[in-house]
């Protein structure tokens, strides 16, 4: 490979962390409008849950948004950090599957688990690359949440599903 080549290579493989701020928000807000649909489909014993994912994914969305918008980071959003290794199965996440009129709680979970998956491993690498300051302190914020999320599911999906108990 040439010098040349080798840089492009290099350069496809970083991003500004405003790209990053902007595919995030539009993860949350995604995940936000799909929870919200579901809310009135899902059964009665596990709307409280998809209620909580949706006003979680609501204040993600909210601290990103605001974050984005802080003057005293302007400089620090336009550097360029190299992509994470889960960037597209991160940004695979912001196409919704059409869970029909009326899905069922495994299947809600499965999507909820894959996706707070993903969001923990996406958040916990920007973590660990983005530059000190508040861009990074938000990502160690969600990358922890959204592996609180996780486990948490993964307990109501082995109650449902493994156990066949109810909520």
């Amino acid at each position: 490979m040439s010098e040349g080549s080798h840089g492009m290579e290099r350069l496809r493989g970083k991003t500004t962390l405003r790209e990053i701020l902007e595919v995030a928000t539009s993860f949350e807000k995604s995940a936000r409008d799909f929870y919200t649909v579901l809310i009135s489909k899902v059964s009665k014993r596990i709307r409280y849950l998809v209620q909580e994912l949706a006003d979680e994914e609501q204040r993600h969305f909210d601290m990103f948004s605001a974050l984005a918008r802080r003057p005293d980071i302007a400089d620090q959003i336009q550097q360029e950090i190299q992509r994470t290794a889960h960037d597209s199965k991160f940004s695979d996440c912001l196409h919704l599957p059409d869970l029909g009129e009326e899905p069922d709680d495994q299947a809600v979970l499965q999507y909820a688990m894959g996706r707070e998956h993903a969001a923990m491993l996406h958040y916990g690498e920007l973590a660990e690359t983005a530059p000190e300051g508040p861009i990074r302190d938000l990502f160690q914020y969600l990358a922890s949440e959204e592996t609180k999320h996780k486990i948490e599911l993964e307990k109501l999906y082995y109650e449902i599903v493994h156990r066949g108990g109810g909520v």
